[in-house]
């Protein structure tokens, strides 16, 4: 009888970001992949969402080390969170690998970990772990899917990935391989990309990008062009770079990401642009505008990025006008549609002409579509499946893709976020589920809690009420106030007379609290909330946050 093998899904499944997952093997854990989400509009003041890492911190001592499947931010972007509480190595491509070493390094955390580059096809044991890393293509380069053969036969997990049959470096998804393993030791438990199970068809080739490209860039001679994409896509980066030399413009990036990204694709050999043809922003004075590509981040409106501050006129570098063609080489992350649609709104404003994916064919997926699923179920023949990578809707399309493809439907798991399931000899069983909520992350504060998020929105849609009472519990009399102080619920100079009965209200609720017995400070409080939240409502209908200070003589 073989050894149980555990899978834990940490996060990525339900939402689209934060993947993370476990598979455990003679009692050690693999992690497969580390990342993070960007927040949703009703998550205020929140910067980054990150898994719940309890799991591993409470097994920090069984962590064998974490493989990265590519190098994009909602895989790699955990990193530099988790090394805050437990140390491991980290397995990747050498781009994934240098872009999660730009976070890790910010962080002051590369002491935590060692950086262990892997190739195309190579094969390793680490630790207990037989893993396989398989190329695949996506929209950042060198992404791989892997094949970990264990005691309860092979488990292919799918990564990231999509079937282009041109792709921009020529390196294509390997399929020979998968149907290899899938003939030789068969597909045990597949785990695959969910993200476009809805969309019918194929996607569109990388490369067919390029053309598009080109030709906008010989509609827009003469005028100075700002193209936006992911610093992480450096195979969009290269086709800008391609269509901006062809007319004999200047490659100029702009973006802390973009300048670092492009930096580290160029040292790798895997972003080909000559020295002579790219010059630094701060040179972008000194050049003709129309003879300027500039490559900025902010592709999906984020607030602080390089060109929502172009489109809001507050730029160190770039004041846009009319004489300006912005290209938005992307499509809105589900939840960025809103911001996306602000920046366009602020270019379109400044005079610019704005070209995105609703106008021009300038992007193409990274995730495989529904025709393309159906090609890797058919090859790897898989005897369980689970599907990864995609909101709920996108792991129920996929798995009713797997039933049509073949795969008897009760051994097709629809898994959430927390679900963990063990491999056994007869088949696969779901088990006690683990800690899986939101990490909030505030800054450099992780963990800031759905109590900190209500009262924000409380804050935000309500406003507060603010009462400071000083009070001399002993003699049972009120020295000073209440005094009512708020922030968006009433504005103070038009509302006299309304704050002039709350404060009656509080006072006369005081004065009767202490008439009654010698109440401590907290019992003052609730009276002072009670009686002045029972006002507001009645008066104006609103819920705001009341604040009661209370200072004892």
């Amino acid at each position: 009888m073989a050894d149980p093998v555990r899978i834990t899904f940490l996060g990525g499944l339900g939402e689209i970001g934060r993947n993370c997952a476990c598979i455990e093997v003679d009692g050690r854990i693999m992690l497969l992949d580390c990342g993070l989400m960007f927040p949703d509009l009703d998550m205020l003041g929140v910067d980054l969402v990150l898994p719940d890492f309890t799991y591993l911190r409470d097994n920090a001592d069984r962590v064998e080390g974490c493989i990265t499947t590519h190098g994009h931010e909602d895989h790699v972007g955990g990193l530099s969170f988790l090394l805050r509480d437990i140390s491991f190595p980290i397995y990747g491509s050498e781009l994934a690998l240098g872009i999660a070493r730009n976070r890790i390094e910010e962080a002051g955390l590369l002491g935590r970990t060692e950086l262990i580059p892997v190739r195309d096809g190579e094969r390793r044991m680490i630790g207990p772990f037989d893993v396989e890393f398989i190329p695949v293509t996506h929209s950042v380069p060198h992404g791989f899917a892997t094949a970990f053969h264990t005691p309860q036969g092979t488990i292919l997990h799918s990564g990231d990935f999509k079937l282009d049959l041109t792709p921009v470096d020529g390196r294509l998804t390997d399929l020979a391989r998968m149907g290899q393993i899938a003939k030789e030791d068969g597909v045990r438990l597949l785990l695959a990309d969910s993200t476009n199970a809805e969309e019918a068809g194929h996607s569109r080739s990388e490369s067919s990008v390029g053309a598009v490209l080109y030709d906008l860039f010989h509609a827009h001679e003469g005028r100075r062009i700002i193209t936006a994409s992911f610093a992480s896509h450096v195979h969009r980066v290269q086709q800008i770079a391609d269509a901006a030399m062809a007319f004999g413009r200047t490659v100029v990036t702009i973006g802390l990401s973009m300048k670092k990204n492009v930096r580290l694709a160029r040292d790798l050999g895997l972003l080909k642009i000559p020295d002579h043809a790219i010059r630094d922003i701060e040179d972008v004075g000194d050049l003709e505008p129309g003879k300027v590509c500039i490559i900025s981040t902010g592709s999906q409106g984020e607030p602080m990025s390089a060109l929502a501050l172009m489109a809001s006129g507050e730029s160190r570098w770039l004041k846009l006008g009319p004489d300006d063609t912005v290209i938005l080489s992307s499509h809105p992350i589900p939840g960025n549609e809103m911001n996306v649609s602000k920046v366009i709104d602020g270019l379109v404003r400044l005079g610019a002409e704005v070209v995105h994916s609703g106008i021009a064919d300038v992007h193409a997926t990274g995730h495989a579509k529904a025709d393309e699923l159906k090609t890797l179920h058919s090859i790897t023949r898989p005897d369980w499946f689970i599907p990864v990578h995609g909101e709920y809707r996108h792991l129920r399309q996929h798995a009713r893709i797997a039933a049509s493809m073949g795969t008897p439907e009760d051994r097709i798991l629809v898994c959430e976020d927390g679900d963990s399931v063990l491999l056994t000899d007869d088949g696969i069983e779901r088990t006690e589920s683990v800690p899986a909520g939101y990490l909030y992350v505030d800054g450099i504060v992780g963990d800031i809690g759905h109590g900190v998020l209500r009262d924000r929105k409380v804050l935000a849609e309500e406003g507060v009420v603010v009462v400071i009472a000083a009070v001399d519990v002993v003699n049972g009399v009120v020295i000073t106030g209440p005094e009512v102080i708020t922030r968006g619920w009433v504005h103070a100079p038009e509302a006299e007379e309304l704050l002039g009965e709350a404060t009656e209200v509080v006072r006369q609720a005081i004065e009767e609290a202490l008439a009654e017995e010698a109440p401590d400070v907290e019992t003052l409080q609730r009276v002072i909330r009670r009686a002045a939240g029972r006002f507001v409502n009645q008066r104006t209908r609103r819920r705001p946050m009341i604040v009661p200070v209370v200072m004892e003589a």
